[in-house]
């Protein structure tokens, strides 16, 4: 035991020391920080204001598509044709063909320059509420009153909210809460087991190559150097994340001192005037800050903390136990370690895919399955546990889970123990898995 404290000693130190680990602690956290301050100024300065001509033939959609200071701005001119709109200053002409409800005709947006896609999609939007509006008035419609019910949203007239009957009780739904953690922390899990299971890989190399491994085995075993490492890399991964925490939590309290309210409501405005597209919806998702902050207060944060030490810990240890055996059968080919690895690491990428789907429906067969099986449970179940337990996640699922990561681990270190004891000294040959599992259950 005292061999391996010493090899988890030597391996943290030596990591933690390095001029590459202090640097990427404290670079990461402001490269953070910077790309956030580049998504505002771009939100708030890249959109450009484009004036449209519109050349209404009938005069049916005359004052009925509305500007937007910020993006678009509509000018009534029918003098203004797809010949000379740029020579009135103009950047694109909207030309409007009579309404014929029997023959579908085409709107052309003529321009000399390719027009953005929310600029397209705004006008699209447009011209479909200046349609409606059109029809609700042949059908005898007043005006004021189409447009008051237009305008009118269920959130003006009901409170809409999601509930969720737990023991018997009925308690609010914290979706947007549950989503944010759960995506996080299926994502640092995801991160983790691969970098630092690379790292690991890396590490066995380093020292088969450089023969050091040699004068180690002479008085430790193989299997307590494996462990050692893996451990002290682990502890390296640990302090990297904490530090990056403090110094996140840092940067955005003095982010938030200096951000000026106007300039998040500008963000707020430029992800709306950009209709379907995905940077609407993430202004859409602005929205539910009220609902998510509620939200967080209802949170088992004792056990989802618990629980994200379990998985984060047992799912390096699965992986990692396995990097090291392929580390140890590498020599000095860099495209030898890519190809033996790369059946460890589709099921990590697998995992998040799967994750990212699943966390829109964490009761469905494939989130309950992913998340019980070792090999994607630390990714998958980390993503369900927040949406609750026992609701979401029975308290057998949750069991299972963590049972079989632990029989997975050890059987993992087994597996790959064996393996390295006999790769760690073997040199000038090219083992393939079928070998590697030779050595493995050989006795």
């Amino acid at each position: 035991m005292n061999k391996i404290l010493i090899i988890i000693q030597k391996e943290y130190l030596t990591r933690v020391r390095n001029k590459t680990f202090i640097i990427s602690t404290f670079l990461l956290p402001v490269v953070l920080a910077l790309f956030i301050a580049g998504v505002i100024y771009f939100a708030t300065h890249s959109s450009e204001k484009t004036t449209i001509a519109v050349n209404d033939v009938s005069g049916d959609f005359a004052n009925n598509l509305k500007s937007d200071s910020s993006q678009v701005t509509f000018v009534y001119d029918k003098n203004i044709t797809a010949d000379n709109f740029s020579a009135n200053g103009y950047k694109a002409v909207l030309i409007i063909p009579k309404y014929d409800s029997a023959h579908k005709d085409t709107v052309r947006l003529v321009s000399e320059k390719e027009l953005g896609l929310p600029t397209q999609e705004y006008v699209k939007s447009q011209l479909g509420s200046a349609l409606q509006k059109k029809l609700f008035k042949e059908k005898k419609f007043d005006k004021d009153a189409v447009d008051s019910i237009l305008q009118t949203s269920v959130t003006d007239v009901y409170e809409f909210n999601a509930y969720k009957q737990k023991e018997g009780k009925i308690q609010q739904s914290n979706f947007w809460a549950a989503y944010g953690i759960g995506f996080t922390s299926g994502m640092i899990i995801y991160i983790t087991m691969m970098i630092y299971g690379m790292m690991v890989m890396r590490g066995v190399m380093e020292e088969k190559t450089n023969r050091i491994a040699e004068v180690m085995v002479s008085s430790v075993k193989p299997f307590q150097m494996m462990i050692g490492k893996i451990v002290g890399i682990a502890a390296v991964g640990l302090t990297q994340f904490l530090m990056w925490i403090v110094l996140i939590l840092v940067i955005s309290s003095a982010a938030t001192a200096f951000l000026s309210h106007d300039a998040l409501q500008q963000v707020q405005q430029a992800t709306h005037n950009m209709p379907n597209s995905g940077v609407a919806q993430a202004g859409d998702a602005t929205s539910k800050i009220s609902e998510f902050t509620h939200a967080f207060a209802g949170t088992k944060w004792i056990l989802i903390v618990f629980c994200f030490i379990f998985y984060f810990t047992g799912g390096y240890l699965f992986y990692s136990s396995l990097f090291a055996a392929v580390g140890s059968v590498v020599n000095e080919d860099i495209q030898e370690a890519q190809s033996l690895s790369l059946p460890l690491t589709m099921p990590i990428v697998l995992s998040f895919v799967i994750m990212t789907t699943s966390i829109y429906a964490p009761s469905s067969n494939l989130s309950v399955w992913a998340s019980i099986i070792p090999f994607s449970s630390p990714i998958i179940m980390m993503s369900r546990i927040p949406f609750g337990v026992p609701g979401t996640v029975p308290w057998w699922q949750l069991g299972l889970s963590m049972a079989l990561l632990i029989a997975g681990f050890l059987f993992t270190s087994w597996l790959a123990g064996k393996i390295y004891r006999t790769g760690i000294l073997l040199y000038g040959k090219k083992p393939t898995w079928k070998e590697m599992l030779k050595w493995a259950f050989r006795k």
